[in-house]
């Protein structure tokens, strides 16, 4: 029994349409695209043609009507080291309470192109806006989670019209990194990313994001990030994924956040102390790294109209691991 119950409990937390995508398979089979070609995703894709710096690019996003609309929309933005896919449980929970949800893969992630250049948030917000242009869609609800939470920042900051409330779901970025960690040069950490193994990684998400889920759970966000790796195509993709952590570290947001005007909610993992960088900073500023409970009370306080929520026992994957809180919490702020 003890060993059915962590099965069970992946399989509750995550929907239906993801248990064929969320299956280990024990056999060989042939590596995923680097725009996760083989990897299912819960809905249809689509893609939106972008132009970043000159280079043609598709931008690859999941538009899910509500069977009862209530006329307004959310917007979904992923995290660094997740697929949107991962946002599953979320598109149901707001479909279901009559929301049109919008999932973006941003340029550089999951089924979406990756660039030669390189990634900038500006770049990220112009692409998100556009989306929301060609769907037609002048205003939205934003809910963003990790690197998300970021790129929701330079949003409701660039283009504050378009954002109608603003939920931060474990946001990273609410400090300045470059106070603590020095620069990094893009081949070491090219070099440092390409020896890195699946069980390292493994070890790696369960450290940095303190997930409080069983292993089945984690072993998608494992799959996506390896089974790219016999992609031929698979020395660009590393290129842009470190260019994504080049960009956490280049772009901060943390001097942002008190300047956002629109209404604004923090979600955080009481046990999340991610801390991107953290590794390389000298041993005696680490510990001062991913307080970032505090850091959200501490930001919203100096707010015209935010509010910070800190969920107990839960680590930086807020809405899998505490489901029934984060839907309260997000239905509530949002008004249903």
């Amino acid at each position: 029994m003890n060993r059915i119950l962590p099965v069970a409990l992946a399989a509750a937390l995550l929907t239906a349409p993801l248990s064929f995508a969320y299956a280990a398979d024990a056999a060989p089979r042939e590596p995923y695209g680097i725009a996760l070609e083989g990897f299912a995703y819960p809905y249809p894709v689509h893609l939106l043609p972008v132009i970043n710096d000159g280079e043609q690019l598709s931008m690859a996003y999941m538009d899910i009507a509500p069977e009862r609309p209530n006329g307004r929309t959310v917007v979904l933005l992923h995290g660094r080291n997740f697929p949107s896919s991962y946002w599953a449980p979320v598109i149901k929970m707001l479909s279901e309470a009559g929301f049109r949800v919008v999932v973006p893969d941003q340029i550089g992630f999951g089924k979406s192109s990756k660039p030669q250049g390189e990634l900038h948030f500006d770049t990220l917000a112009r692409n998100t806006i556009a989306l929301l242009d060609h769907l037609k869609i002048n205003k939205a609800e934003v809910v963003a989670h990790s690197l998300g939470g970021m790129l929701g920042v330079r949003i409701a900051r660039a283009y504050p019209d378009r954002v109608a409330h603003l939920v931060l779901t474990a946001p990273i970025g609410l400090e300045d990194y470059r106070l603590y960690v020095p620069p990094t040069p893009t081949e070491k950490i090219i070099e440092n990313e390409d020896k890195l193994t699946p069980d390292g990684y493994r070890k790696q998400l369960q450290t940095n994001y303190a997930i409080k889920l069983p292993p089945d759970a984690i072993t998608p966000f494992v799959d996506a990030r390896f089974n790219i790796k016999g992609s031929p195509d698979y020395p660009r993709w590393l290129r842009a994924y470190v260019s994504s952590g080049q960009m956490i570290y280049r772009e901060p947001v943390a001097h942002e956040v008190a300047l956002i005007t629109e209404p604004t909610l923090f979600i955080m993992g009481a046990d999340d102390h991610n801390a991107p960088g953290r590794p390389n900073a000298p041993e005696a500023l680490r510990a001062k790294m991913g307080q970032n409970a505090e850091l959200a009370k501490a930001l919203a306080a100096k707010m015209p109209n935010a509010r910070a929520e800190v969920i107990p026992d839960t680590g930086h994957l807020v809405f899998l691991e505490a489901p029934e809180k984060y839907k309260d919490l997000v239905l509530g702020f949002l008004g249903r």
